[in-house]
């Protein structure tokens, strides 16, 4: 479930309310796509033809940057979305069901990005969740984060899920006798939101995973970008192939 974003490591800032208001919108529109995306065996895993299939199954890992429509207007903000596509052979759409709705086994399958995960409640397909996660890029960041997670079933060979970040606190000196979180005036900005959007399909003896991640995080203080650009911008699509090439090594084993 982790797909991971970044940010600087200065003064502490909060996300002003029109990043906010302007991430809340480009979210919009992206699950509205993915709503219809889902309401049929046609398209459900988006970008998908003989060719993308056929590179999949020699074992490609595809990962792309995506955009919808204009995502500049964040003061103070920066917003990440890729997608990753991938095939595991062998597998099976309720392999997948049943690997993603084990969270307890995440800190096993997502080791050393997951440190810790739990069920908080549970309603149906719904659950609320919470995890402590870990990002080494240069500097090593750990995080509490909660989320909505909803899964959904278009059929036997079709699934999906949606999880949305209710709560991400950085935790200050983890593992220690002093480890706290920081207040909302204290931290970073390394991980303000994050939506995470899972499709998968059952076909050709094995299983099509796609994965999409949103993140807001702070933007780059102007003259860092030398010194930080680079962790901003690899970190999400780093955690992005990491987090696919985990699932995948799990759903084959």
């Amino acid at each position: 479930m982790l797909v991971f974003g970044g940010a600087p490591a200065c003064e502490a800032v909060e996300p002003s309310a029109a990043a906010v208001s302007a991430f809340t919108t480009y979210i919009d529109r992206v699950e509205l796509r993915m709503a219809e995306q889902h309401r049929s065996q046609t398209g459900f895993v988006a970008g998908m033809n003989v060719e993308v299939r056929t590179r999949l199954r020699n074992g490609e890992v595809i990962v792309e940057r995506l955009t919808m429509g204009d995502s500049s207007n964040l003061p103070g903000a920066m917003q990440h979305h890729w997608r990753a596509t991938a095939f595991a052979r062998g597998a099976t759409a309720a392999d997948v069901e049943r690997l993603m709705k084990d969270f307890g086994d995440y800190p096993r399958v997502y080791a050393p990005e997951i440190l810790r995960a739990q069920v908080v409640t549970r309603q149906g397909e719904r659950f609320q969740a919470a995890m402590r996660m870990r990002q080494k890029h240069g500097i090593t960041v750990v995080m509490d984060a909660s989320y909505d997670v909803l899964f959904g079933r278009l059929d036997a060979q079709h699934g999906s899920s949606i999880s949305r970040s209710t709560r991400i606190a950085e935790i200050d000196a983890p593992g220690t006798g002093k480890e706290g979180a920081l207040g909302p005036g204290e931290e970073h900005g390394f991980l303000w939101r994050m939506n995470t959007y899972w499709s998968y399909e059952e076909r050709d003896g094995g299983v099509y995973l796609q994965v999409e991640s949103v993140t807001l995080a702070r933007a780059i203080p102007v003259g860092l970008g030398w010194a930080i650009g680079p962790f901003v911008e690899n970190v999400p699509r780093e955690s992005l192939q990491f987090t696919m090439g985990a699932t995948c090594n799990a759903l084959r084993k």
